[in-house]
């Protein structure tokens, strides 16, 4: 029984390979057909152009990395202020004008009369604030004071470096720092 499958099964085999054998050339028939109809159609590439180089013949120039030439930049741009900061340079300057905004803290407000006053800490003193006192390292002008914050128009420098107003406010704190 063993010799009648093992037979059987070679002879499977055998009419396995033979068929393949037929169907394998019919494929390499027609490959080679569908290679000889194929026309291919690829444009040549135009060659490069010739590159000639060309001598530096600006060695002889001014530098434009030199401190010199930086220098005449920074005194034209100097001169050149703008209206909004040209004001503010000629005045002298306040005592909280040499802290920053962020430093500060509104711990209330009085009022003397008619004219309120804030109450600010900066490094554990106390300073009164009145409208039009200035205050921040970006020319913080106070335009009103109320009883829970402090208006501010400052001039500051944009990121194309111009220089332009902005508001901003200092909130009361209710637990100071």
């Amino acid at each position: 029984m063993k010799r009648l499958y093992r037979f059987s099964a070679m002879v499977g085999v055998l009419v396995a390979v033979a068929g393949c054998g037929t169907e394998q050339e019919e494929l390499t028939q027609w490959l080679r057909q569908q290679d000889r109809d194929v026309r291919t159609n690829v444009i040549p590439l135009t060659p490069p152009k010739k590159f000639n180089p060309q001598p530096y013949t600006a060695s002889t120039g001014a530098d434009p990395f030199s401190s010199q030439k930086l220098s005449v930049a920074i005194k034209t741009e100097s001169r050149s202020t703008n209206s909004l900061l040209a004001a503010e340079s000629n005045r002298r300057k306040e005592p909280l004008e040499s802290f920053a905004l962020e430093g500060m803290v509104m711990v209330g407000s009085v009022l003397k009369g008619p004219q309120p006053f804030a109450l600010v800490r900066v490094e554990n003193l106390l300073y009164s604030i009145k409208v039009g006192d200035y205050m921040g390292q970006n020319f913080g002008k106070v335009t009103r004071v109320t009883e829970t914050e402090i208006g501010l128009r400052e001039i500051a420098q944009d990121a194309s470096g111009e220089w332009v107003e902005r508001a901003t406010a200092l909130q009361l704190q209710e637990k100071a720092r």
